[in-house]
């Protein structure tokens, strides 16, 4: 059943592949605005965001109606049955971030997922409802709504309620990612009454009507979180969760809370970096990774050069094997977050760096005194004519969660217990390794790779994004920061143009089609690097504000199917 499932996902990105490699030099301009801009995977969802913003809402009321857009629109990843981040600028000068990421049901235990010979089994932690988390997004989103919005639940929910219980009219990119999964869907008599035609596959250009959805988010609009942690719409969660042997009880859904936290935040040549701490690890790893860069000078003609690539894969190795080692769920483990992302920290591992030149990653240790995610997830960017910001990152963690839709209420389920280290010190199938910091345990919250990041200019916004992608996701939010802050590019050609990974472990780098040349790589294999898979990396959603004029442009990757909505 996991091969078949991994197949399918093969599929999918085999076609994102081809299709950024033929549009990832297109000569569009990015989208201006001068009063407030929506950036995300799913145009429908970026124009809910951004009716809200024209009726007066800011960028938090936005932020909430497109995420509950993207649990209609793009249902790969956007959805109220999973979980994520959010990271807000404020322009009375606060910053602030939101964790709704799922958490453990209380039933859960440390080695749940390991067979009779404590062999891992990696099918039992990503298919079935036994992989699902306490989902964490409706709890996020209201409470960021009730906390830093200003308008009503009643009317930011109203666009997406009305795009499920309409419907749209799908096109031929959402019909082929739904019907990549169709043998998935059909297992389940819930999901293959929503996502398949009587068992066949949808076709571009019909109404998507989604009526359970639709009585599901009545409910939360009408009685809030109670709307969907009680009643009868956690009635139906705990029901099918007891029918298909999941371990997600009433009492996991009622004590579930968002969580605001302090965020991860640094400074890289005089701009400030506002991102995601733990449990998410993308913020650690991508302040780490700019305080060892920042002891550089790039000029603009290194870009791209094997000069280039290996300071940023040396970076990478050092910051993502202290992720393995240090990071985990803060309300259960001490981090030593400060430490990471020190200044004094990074000039340490800078004089390695340069010392030792390229190092074989078995070599790599973590240095002071998994745990892996699936790559799809989904990302949107907002900002508002006052300056206020939010970046949200939220996921289902494989490409349509567990496949999963909760009988009568529309949604999919997450698969996000995956993301725990279900066996420290053993790589998972994307090769990242975790350690006890993110075992399994009773109400806790699973690591991440999400990098929502917002980065201030004389503490206005100056860059907003970030990126579904698992454990590509901080180096690909790292590179088009790069390609802003240190080559100059505008925030269109610092998103599309190609971008490598390397995550320590496996020891290689991956790239894009395009993205290296051939000089290039052979320099790359004789100064000691494997050469690893030719892959789409990440898909950026991203607001860069003219620090003078203070127009926003804005610009979904060409790797996405999505869409940036100003005006």
């Amino acid at each position: 059943m996991l091969t078949q499932i991994l197949i399918s996902f093969k599929i999918y990105f085999i076609v994102v592949v081809i299709f950024s490699a033929s549009q990832i030099f297109s000569s569009e301009d990015p989208v201006r605005a001068k009063n407030g801009l929506v950036v995300s995977a799913s145009d429908l969802a970026s124009n809910a965001g951004i009716k809200i913003l024209k009726e007066g809402g800011n960028a938090v009321d936005a932020a909430v109606a497109t995420g509950f857009a993207l649990a209609v629109t793009f249902p790969q990843a956007g959805n109220i049955g999973g979980g994520g981040f959010m990271v807000i600028h404020l322009n009375d000068s606060r910053n602030t971030t939101i964790d709704f990421r799922e958490i453990a049901p209380f039933s859960a235990f440390e080695k749940m997922f390991l067979d009779s010979l404590g062999n891992y089994n990696p099918e039992k932690s990503t298919t079935g409802m036994l992989s699902s988390g306490v989902p964490g997004t409706v709890a996020g989103l209201i409470y960021a709504l009730n906390k830093y919005g200003t308008m009503r639940l009643n009317d930011v929910m109203q666009p997406a309620i009305s795009l499920a219980e309409n419907g749209f009219i799908l096109d031929e990119k959402l019909a082929a990612s739904i019907n990549s999964m169709n043998e998935v869907f059909n297992r389940y008599p819930s999901s293959k009454k929503i996502f398949t035609d009587n068992g066949g596959e949808l076709k571009a250009g019909m109404l998507f009507v989604q009526k359970d959805l639709a009585e599901t988010l009545k409910k939360i609009k009408d009685k809030g979180s109670a709307g969907f942690y009680e009643g009868s719409v956690a009635e139906k969660i705990v029901e099918f969760s007891n029918k298909n042997g999941g371990l997600i009880k009433q009492e996991d859904l009622s004590n579930y809370k968002a969580v605001e936290r302090k965020p991860a935040e640094g400074n890289y040549r005089g701009y400030k970096i506002i991102s995601m701490a733990p449990p998410s690890a993308g913020g650690i790893i991508l302040l780490e990774a700019l305080n060892i860069l920042e002891n550089y000078s790039f000029n603009k003609e290194e870009w791209g050069s094997s000069e280039y690539i290996s300071k940023l894969c040396e970076a990478l190795k050092y910051s993502f094997a202290d992720r393995t080692e240090y990071l985990g769920d803060p309300d259960f483990v001490n981090i030593p977050a400060e430490k990471l992302i020190s200044k004094e920290y990074a000039q340490e591992l800078f004089k390695k760096i340069k010392n030792n030149g390229v190092v074989s990653s078995e070599k790599i240790k973590p240095n002071l005194f998994d745990n892996h995610e699936e790559e799809n997830t989904t990302h949107y960017s907002v900002v508002d004519k006052d300056g206020n910001a939010v970046s949200t990152t939220y996921t289902l963690n494989s490409w349509f969660g567990n496949g999963m839709v909760v009988d009568g209420a529309g949604f999919l389920m997450n698969n996000e217990m995956d993301d725990f280290s279900s066996k420290p010190g053993s790589a998972n199938q994307f090769g990242l390794l975790g350690s006890d910091v993110n075992s399994i345990q009773p109400h806790k919250r699973m690591l991440s790779s999400m990098t929502p990041t917002i980065i201030l200019k004389n503490n206005f916004p100056f860059l907003i994004l970030g990126s579904p992608g698992g454990s590509t996701i901080p180096t690909s939010v790292l590179q088009v920061i790069l390609n802003v802050i240190d080559f100059g590019m505008n925030i269109k050609d610092a998103i599309d143009a190609p971008r490598i990974h390397h995550q320590w472990i496996p020891d290689r780098i991956d790239y894009e089609k395009f993205g290296v040349t051939e000089d290039v790589r052979q320099n790359l294999i004789s100064r000691g690097y494997k050469m690893g898979e030719v892959r789409s990396l990440g898909r950026v959603e991203g607001i860069e504000v003219d620090p003078q004029t203070k127009v926003y442009y804005g610009h979904s990757d060409k790797r996405s199917q999505g869409k940036a909505a100003g005006y």
